[in-house]
């Protein structure tokens, strides 16, 4: 599975952690920055890059992360895409939730609310839940799909 990984100043940190527990459990794993902490960065910027490798990809199971000080700029920033069903869990449920119902294909996390252990425990739990495939959820991802 190809993930990709991004974060603006507030969500540096975890985002080194991430990426280094990510390539130790064998994904293929893209940093989409930022490569260096800059407090006056913006988080639009690397939701972009994110998500437009996420549809780019290959990898018909691609993934992408996405981590900001409270997850909801990047969630929103990474939804204006269609295609992507980006999901801000803030625990292990919210995780397994968005990808058992959804088919949520980008974790948004908030970096200022979650401890590196939860978030660690969020990450695997997303990237090992399988989607459900129940004929309610696929339609209501069909209905997403359609609405722009």
């Amino acid at each position: 599975m190809q993930i990709f990984v991004g974060a603006d100043h507030q969500g540096f940190q975890l985002k080194s952690r991430l990426v280094t527990l990510l390539k130790r459990a064998g994904y293929e794993v893209t940093d989409e920055g930022d490569d260096k902490l800059s407090p006056d960065d913006d988080f639009p910027v690397f939701a972009g890059k994110v998500v437009s490798s996420v549809l780019a990809s290959d990898d018909k199971d691609a993934r992408g992360i996405l981590i900001c000080g409270s997850g909801q700029g990047m969630c929103i920033a990474a939804n204006r895409y269609k295609g992507i069903r980006a999901c801000l869990a803030y625990d292990i449920q919210s995780a397994r939730s968005a990808r058992n119902d959804d088919d949520s294909n980008v974790l948004c996390l908030p970096s200022s609310v979650l401890k590196t252990e939860a978030a660690e425990s969020i990450v695997r739990t997303w990237l090992d839940t399988p989607f459900a495939g129940a004929p309610r959820y696929v339609r209501r991802i069909r209905e997403l799909d359609d609405l722009g």
